[in-house]
């Protein structure tokens, strides 16, 4: 559909003035969001409402206000809020506008992410693999079956959005809406039709007249009057391709995700503080942090191949809701800083001075009062920098940080000087070592008797594709064929060869076991070479293919195939190799216990369970069952499947998730320091080297009853379910760093107090936390000052001065204050 120039200069005139007698004027200009007149920089962080449950958001939320933002940005999920063609749901963890209206309840703006493609490693990309199944469809460009289907999604979320008064035109919280999602990474293999469908998707958006403006992320051909915005870890050389168009930051991303078999990201507190103040010295406008909470993969939401049920991302909540530390209070104490400046900022007067290499001091000053606000940055990677701003001071300057000065001349802030609490993390046995009783099982094996012997749903004369056999209903799907060998002249020294393209992969021969495999090295798609024994007439093969989420990224993602689709499955004989992917194969989707929802202990499957002595282990395709007490307090909760192999959990029939802790993390490459300085990358400062990829696995407290619970676990590799257990997360040490001038806050959680000073050293200690040391020198009250303020209370404050330990400093020392407490 061609877009006329003329309609585009008209509505890119009526961009900057969204307008509403009912609610909030939002516009913008190259300098400033501005909301009802007040001009404004915007501080946002992602919070995806079906990673969490509906009981968290109002705490995740505070959270995030608490932590000084302005806004919470989410996806809408479209694979989970239509699950069926033109069947919605939108309840529990999928209610959106719920969500939205949260937010608004909290005094926060919104950021609506419809896509309705969104990536975020979510299975698919958030399409609905319904779409990928209908004829003659083409994803993500220029055809009209894909555009019919995106636009009506995209208009039931917008009609249900202004039904609730959501957009700030209406008085709701949203101040943006974005369409598409990274388009511009992909976009060049679909050639023409990918810029038509561009120009088509501006206009399709725009005629939604939703009040507020529309944004594409890494579009850089975004049509007028979509903003084109920035994703990465750095955007502070980002330019809008429109002059008049706020340098907004949609996607800063605060770690990455994880993949089964990888090591944990990890980002410095520093380097995303750096990230973020060099974009506002840059003259950026928003910033939205990816994530801010990440949460939890439940169900089979997990994009893929391999990413993990966990989406913790290192994001400044984790994936539990609990402040990483020292992230969370430093990024705070960072938009403090900039919120100083803000009115002066957006008034777009700045100006850069150089100081040799890699330091700049901007200055934007207002005109009218001659008020000021600076930001001095030495991107440097090794060098520290001494600055002399003559009648505005001195200043000390650490390489790969920005320092905020306060009317230019008093350093309120500086990336890399961090004065927050550092929180170690511990899991606790529910119940005292000495107490804690081993679960008690009962188990119940997948019945796969009617499948090995050829039984199916439906046959078909080739090897089908996964998702179009499936429809993404389960992860399994099982392919069965049968293979007379009268006439062969060997069957010995036979070899089955499957090429699948993923992800795991078990076969069968005459109802025994031959073999498994799965992608290694994040390759998912392999061959299966197992030498297995035929005999003379008849032999049933049957295979049965697993999906560890599907892919959702890349050019034409959505051709990528899954399951064992063209084969090819050959029987190789020492004298001549049997190609039996045309022959007629039988299949069925899914487990028998799926379809009997052995999983949900509500339904009357209680003949199916055994109770034996000696629960089986190490046994493939079975079902575990047995219950629990809800561990007391208020403490996240998590059960840790080591000794597990690879299956799904459901706690009292909810799921939380696919486990895996049978597959490590690549043994090399971790450290146990991090060097915050030079640009960061997915693999930089990696952690858990050599562990399962995953070990525990969140289970929210609104999942448990107070009369007992119950957990089901299906085992698909054979796995030892007699040593999980149920654990909770807290506050085990807490260390703190503060500098000179600034205050030391110290706190534990779920009513837990300080019960010991590891160390305190009011001076220039050493070292980090757990491993402390004095320095140089020291003041002899340190321990006492400390141990006073904080022992018996669950959280304290001590203000990092001379003062406060009763000493005199010469010259232009100042101290600093460190400390590791005991929760």
């Amino acid at each position: 559909m061609a877009i006329y120039w003329t309609e585009v200069l008209v509505i890119a005139s009526l961009a900057c003035l969204y307008t509403s007698s009912l609610g909030a004027n939002i516009s913008y200009d190259s300098n400033a969001i501005i909301i009802d007149g007040e001009r404004r920089v915007i501080l946002s962080g992602a919070i995806h409402y079906p990673r969490s449950t509906v009981e968290m958001w109002p705490d995740l939320i505070q959270k995030a206000k608490d932590g000084g933002l302005d806004a919470i940005e989410s996806y809408i999920f479209w694979g989970r809020n239509e699950p069926q063609r033109r069947k919605y749901d939108f309840s529990g963890n999928l209610d959106f506008v719920k969500f939205f209206k949260l937010v608004h309840e909290a005094g926060l703006y919104a950021i609506l992410r419809i896509g309705p493609y969104i990536t975020a490693e979510w299975n698919y990309g958030g399409v609905p693999v319904w779409v990928h199944n209908l004829p003659g469809v083409q994803i993500r460009t220029d055809n009209e079956v894909w555009k019919n289907e995106m636009q009506t999604f995209t208009t039931k979320i917008v009609n249900m959005c202004k039904e609730a008064g959501l957009f700030a035109s209406q008085g709701g919280p949203i101040i943006f809406s974005q369409i598409e999602n990274e388009y511009g990474n992909v976009d060049g293999p679909y050639g023409a039709a990918g810029k038509s469908y561009i120009q088509w998707v501006a206009k399709m958006a725009v005629s939604q007249n939703t009040g507020v403006p529309w944004i594409m992320c890494q579009q850089p051909d975004a049509p007028q009057p979509m903003i084109n915005t920035c994703n990465g870890y750095y955007c502070d050389n980002f330019t809008p391709n429109n002059p008049k168009s706020p340098k907004m930051f949609t996607e800063n991303w605060t770690g990455w995700f994880k993949n089964w078999g990888g090591r944990d990201p990890f980002r410095t507190a520093e380097d995303v503080a750096f990230s973020v103040a060099r974009f506002f010295q840059s003259g950026g406008v928003f910033n939205n942090y990816y994530m801010y909470y990440g949460g939890s993969n439940f169900g089979r939401n997990a994009g893929g191949p391999y990413i993990t049920t966990s989406y913790d991302y290192n994001a400044p909540l984790d994936e539990y809701g609990n402040p990483n530390q020292p992230k969370w209070r430093h990024l705070k104490d960072l938009h403090a800083a900039i919120k100083l400046g803000e009115k002066i900022l957006t008034t777009g007067n700045g100006t850069s001075k150089q100081y040799g290499n890699n330091v700049h001091l901007t200055t934007y000053a207002d005109a009218k009062n001659g008020s000021r606000f600076c930001f001095l940055s030495n991107s440097d990677v090794s060098h520290d920098a001494n600055v002399d701003l003559q009648q505005d001071g001195k200043y000390f300057v650490p390489a790969w940080s920005v320092s905020i000065l306060e009317n230019c001349n008093k350093e309120v802030y500086n990336t890399a000087k961090v004065n927050a609490q550092t929180s170690i993390m511990v899991k606790k046995q529910v119940g005292s070592s000495r107490h804690h009783k081993r679960l008690s099982w009962v188990w119940a094996p997948e019945a796969i008797k009617d499948t090995l012997s050829g039984k199916g749903r439906f046959k078909a004369d080739l090897l089908l594709e996964q998702k179009q056999a499936t429809d993404d209903s389960s992860d399994y799907l099982w392919y069965t064929t049968s293979v007379n060998t009268n006439g062969k002249s060997s069957l010995e020294n036979v070899t089955l060869r499957v090429r699948t393209q993923g992800h795991v992969l078990h076969a069968f021969v005459n109802q025994k076991y031959v073999g498994s495999q799965w992608g290694t090295n994040g390759k998912y798609n392999f061959v299966f070479e197992k030498p297995v024994s035929l005999k003379r007439g008849t032999n049933i093969i049957t295979l049965l293919s697993t999906t560890v989420g599907l892919a959702g990224y890349g050019s034409f993602y959505d051709l990528t195939p899954v399951g064992i689709a063209g084969g090819p499955v050959e029987l190789i004989g020492s004298n001549s190799t049997w190609n039996i992917s045309s022959n007629q194969w039988s299949y069925k989707v899914g487990l028998n216990g799926e379809i009997s929802q052995l999983y949900n202990p509500n339904k009357a499957n209680l003949r199916r369970w055994r109770t034996t002595l000696d629960v089986p282990v190490r046994r493939r395709l079975t079902w575990y069952k047995t219950t629990f007490k809800t561990p007391s307090g208020t403490d996240s909760v998590v059960v840790d499947l080591l000794g597990l192999g690879k299956g799904q959990a459901w706690v009292n029939g909810k799921s939380i998730g696919r486990y895996w802790p049978s597959f490590y993390a690549n043994s090399s490459g971790c450290s146990d320091s991090c060097d915050y300085r030079g640009g960061y990358f997915a693999e930089k400062c990696v952690t858990n080297c050599g562990n399962p990829t995953q070990r525990w696995y969140h289970v929210p407290r609104s999942f448990l009853k107070k009369d007992g619970n119950t957990l089901i676990l299906f085992e698909e590799f054979g796995g030892n379910p007699l040593n999980v257990s149920f654990q909770t997360v807290t506050i085990g040490t807490a260390c703190g760093n503060a500098y000179e001038g600034h205050e030391l806050d110290l706190s534990c959680q779920g009513g837990k107090t300080i019960s010991e000073i590891k160390f305190a050293s009011y001076g220039d200690p050493q070292g980090k936390c757990g491993s402390f040391k004095k320095g140089s020198w020291e003041a002899s009250s340190s321990f006492s000052v400390v141990d006073k303020a904080c022992i018996g209370r669950e959280s304290c404050s001590i203000s990092v001065s001379s003062k406060t330990f009763g000493i005199s400093l010469l010259g232009n020392v100042d101290g600093r204050l460190a400390v590791e407490a005991i929760c």
